[in-house]
């Protein structure tokens, strides 16, 4: 099984959203059709813009709540490092 921590932007350099899930494919589409109130959809936060596997779930939690503490530029910088056109990245979530 694997875990994932992810990111999603309302746009290019905009409101971000962290997240971990065991379930990324899932979890996207809950946020995207306001299945649970939250703040993704409150502030139209959408787009998954980047994500990491984790092997245990321990890890994937550590990551995040360590990444919730970051400053906006260093989330930014991840981001383009890793997908510099912030496209949506949900078509290649591994199955």
């Amino acid at each position: 099984m694997a875990f994932y921590v992810y990111m999603l932007a309302s746009k290019r350099n905009g409101t971000l959203y962290i997240g971990s899930t065991d379930d990324l494919a899932t979890r996207i589409g809950q946020h995207r059709s306001g299945a649970v109130p939250s703040f993704t959809g409150r502030y139209g936060v959408f787009t998954l813009v980047w994500f990491e596997i984790h092997e245990t779930r321990a890890s994937a939690l550590e990551r995040e709540r360590a990444m919730k503490h970051w400053r906006r530029a260093w989330k930014f910088a991840l981001i383009e490092k890793e997908n510099s056109g912030w496209n949506d990245l949900s078509s290649s979530i591994p199955h």
